[in-house]
């Protein structure tokens, strides 16, 4: 079966390459856990590789969108209305969008022979929209099973889980109805914030079972680190690392990786701001890719 790669590094590994056509995604967690960098990373992962990229967006207009996005290092605004193209919704009346305007949408994109990522950012007010869990599960079944017809949809949710509790029960409902299901999850540890991402479920797909911690490095996104564990790693301060990265870098070019690998782990060594070695990161970055 043809699998989908998301684009976030260490992610693939973890359920046999990516995700399968046409099936939707949930990444739940509270917020600060980097719900839409994940969007992003995989709405422009798809991009530089020819796709196109619809943004839901439910709170953000897409100025904000696109200016959060330059902040991590991506350029949208290159690409707007002409691979990405947004739907804003805030304010507007959930039921009539989901049952008349996005079918339209849909149909209207059907002669497009392009494959078509879209995020959904965030799909909470889809689920306050209504106290009626009846009429919550035909919204949210109805805007997945439409916006499947375009390809790949990944929904973020706004959770907040109670002490004890996997997942807040506001968040059931989609959670119940998506194909695949990532939690992610931050604690304090000696002051920093570490973050563990868990796959709760991904139909049809055997997946990894532990909590995998994970970091953002400007121009590069996220990265997950494949081997899970222990959550704190040792820093290194004051050490200088581009030691490191010049080999990853000189490596890379050696073996003809495609320009946009390289110029991205230029990037990652400009902006790395962690105390511990970025080897690991490099190596999941490089498993990515296909770089042996």
């Amino acid at each position: 079966m043809e699998r989908i790669k998301t684009g976030i590094y260490g992610l693939d590994q973890l359920i046999e390459g990516g995700v399968r056509d046409n099936t939707a995604i949930v990444i739940a967690g509270s917020s600060g856990t980097g719900k839409t960098t994940f969007a992003i990373q995989f709405l422009m992962h798809g991009v530089e590789n020819g796709e196109q990229g619809l943004y839901v967006s439910m709170e953000e207009s897409p100025e904000q969108i696109m200016k959060e996005a330059e902040q991590m290092g991506w350029d949208m605004k290159s690409h707007y209305e002409k691979s990405i193209f947004f739907i804003h919704l805030k304010g507007k009346n959930f039921k009539k969008m989901i049952e008349e305007q996005l079918p339209q949408l849909v149909k209207a994109r059907s002669d497009y022979d392009i494959r078509t990522r879209v995020v959904i950012d965030p799909m909470t007010p889809v689920i306050w929209a209504t106290e009626d869990k009846l009429q919550q599960r035909e919204l949210i079944g109805k805007l997945f099973y439409t916006l499947k017809e375009l390809g790949v949809v990944m929904a973020t949710v706004e959770e907040h889980s109670k002490p004890g509790e996997l997942i807040g029960a506001d968040v059931l409902l989609p959670i119940y109805l998506a194909d695949g299901v990532i939690g992610l999850d931050y604690y304090p540890i000696g002051g920093a914030f570490n973050r563990t991402l868990k796959i709760i479920k991904m139909r049809g797909t055997h997946h990894g079972e532990g909590l995998y911690p994970y970091i953002f490095v400007r121009g590069i996104g996220v990265v997950v680190r494949t081997s899970p564990g222990d959550t704190t790693v040792k820093g290194e301060p004051n050490k200088d690392f581009n030691a490191i990265f010049d080999e990853a870098i000189k490596t890379a070019e050696f073996i003809k990786a495609p320009a946009y690998v390289v110029a991205k782990l230029k990037n990652m060594k400009a902006s790395w701001s962690y105390e511990y070695s970025p080897e690991e990161a490099l190596q999941v970055i490089f498993d990515s890719y296909g770089l042996k």
